[in-house]
């Protein structure tokens, strides 16, 4: 990839979640799920695991907010794996991103994006990192979302928000619906995000350098995608609440199918 470009000088934040590409062949959290645990009514990884930072990631001079999403989930993972916080860098997550946009600051389809991290992998903190799954999670289930949290496997929501989301950020307040213009959907402002937590009033996310509230009612409205990331089934006696079997035999119809030649004549993909 060249070199990174140049940051736009203006502003405080950027956008970058392209439009929601939807697939109808995309594996659903639900069915993976076994007998469902009694769920506490708040959870966060971040209390559990003490001292995990929430860095910019770039996202205040570059629409690298999907990237950024990824790497705050990655830092989580191998907190659990590694027992450590890897020191992942603002020019990994950015070479990741121009890499997928084409040297491009364009902003990423998630759904694309995820397909890469559980194909190709990324390069952080010097190692390679590969997810085993994504599952699309039903956003209007409050209960697929929290069970998707306290696995620690965490949730990456996809928004198109309102410009007051901005200025309650910027306030220091949480994400809440408001009426008026203010309040509707700017299609400019497609935004992705990673949930680590929840609480009584609603989903936790990290973004823009850091932890942001938001209500059940915020999501329910501005909420156009959401996906569970699994980079492992076996490590944690939460996660093995997943269904590894139909999860690897989904990998493997998965695979079959990229591998079966195309007909002659037919579309190549």
């Amino acid at each position: 990839m060249k070199a990174i470009p140049k940051p736009r000088p203006d502003g405080v934040v950027r956008f970058g979640k392209r439009k929601a590409k939807r697939d109808d062949r995309n594996l659903m959290f639900a069915a993976l799920l076994k007998a469902p645990p009694v769920l506490p009514a708040e959870y966060d990884f971040d209390v559990v695991h003490h001292g995990i930072p929430t860095p910019m990631f770039g996202n205040d001079q570059y629409g690298d907010c999907v990237t950024a999403g990824r790497a705050h989930q990655t830092l989580r993972f191998e907190k659990v794996e590694q027992n450590k916080l890897i020191a992942i860098s603002d020019n990994d997550v950015l070479h990741e991103y121009f890499g997928e946009s084409g040297g491009v600051d364009r902003g990423l389809v998630v759904l694309d994006s995820l397909k890469e991290w559980r194909r190709q992998g990324w390069l952080a903190a010097r190692r390679h990192y590969r997810i085993k799954a994504f599952a699309q999670v039903d956003r209007a289930k409050r209960s697929e979302i929290k069970r998707a949290v306290f696995m620690d496997i965490g949730v990456g929501l996809g928004f198109t928000l309102p410009d007051a989301a901005l200025t309650q950020f910027h306030v220091g307040k949480p994400w809440a619906v408001v009426g008026g213009k203010a309040g509707q959907p700017n299609p400019h402002n497609g935004h992705y995000v990673y949930v680590p937590g929840y609480t009584r009033s609603g989903p936790v996310c990290v973004t823009w350098g850091r932890k942001q509230q938001m209500s059940w009612a915020f999501l329910a409205k501005y909420c156009d995608e959401a996906y569970a990331i699994i980079d492992a089934i076996d490590t944690t006696k939460k996660k093995r609440a997943l269904d590894a079997g139909k999860l690897d035999a989904f990998l493997a119809a998965l695979r079959k199918a990229k591998a079966k030649p195309a007909r002659a004549g037919g579309r190549h993909g």
